[in-house]
């Protein structure tokens, strides 16, 4: 196996989708709970690398490749300023996904849900945005799990993020169905904070720890 991680590009996005698919049920493929099967990565993957204010890191297996262009097996994705990065999708990211998916479409719950989400997009609390300005998420395919490469992948995000901002922080959100992988981030400095919820976690730059890259 021969993984490099390199910076995620725009034309990385159906990989990002796919990846997202497959992990958007606890770690687990959500494949069978969606018909239309870009929806998760059109939340939570491929804004991160269309959008403003966003950077990422993708794990590529160039075992079958000769050029550097293998398979993007797993990301890490992050945007520097969660409410501007909001406030730019809520203009120009969710409307034209709202037109194009109404609910009426969905014959699956997980369908409508994500359908009605692009008309009602939550938004980070002021807790979680106060505690750290910029938001990140970190999936990878099951069979580059357990290696390490999470690690390098927050390692890698974690330092660029604090090389722009010092004294700032990040935060994430675990899936309620997975959150035992809390032990994993809090290895890294990864809190509770104040009025956060229970499934949020959050890092000061200052505090990082144990970051491998």
């Amino acid at each position: 196996m021969t993984v490099t991680i390199r910076e995620a590009r725009e034309t990385d996005a159906d990989a990002l989708s796919r990846i997202c698919l497959l992990t958007a049920k606890g770690g687990q493929s959500a494949d069978d709970l969606h018909d239309f099967k870009e929806l998760p990565g059109l939340i939570y993957a491929v804004p991160y690398v269309k959008l403003p204010t966003t950077l990422g890191f993708v794990m590529v297996d160039d075992k079958d490749s000769e050029d550097g262009s293998g398979e993007v097996v797993g990301y890490a994705l992050a945007s520097r300023k969660t409410r501007e990065f909001e406030h730019y999708a809520a203009e120009h990211w969710w409307p034209a996904l709202a037109e194009k998916y109404p609910p009426s479409l969905a014959q699956k719950p997980a369908d409508k849900e994500f359908m009605e989400l692009f008309r009602h997009m939550h938004s980070k609390s002021d807790a979680r945005v106060a505690y750290g300005a910029a938001n990140m998420h970190i999936n990878m395919l099951e069979p580059y799990q357990r290696q390490g490469w999470g690690s390098k992948l927050i390692g890698k995000m974690v330092e660029t993020l604090r090389l722009q901002d010092p004294n700032g922080g990040v935060t994430l959100g675990l899936d309620p169905r997975n959150l035992a992988v809390r032990e994993f981030y809090e290895k890294f400095g990864f809190e509770s904070f104040e009025g956060g919820k229970f499934n949020e976690l959050g890092l000061k730059f200052s505090k990082a720890k144990n970051l491998a890259m």
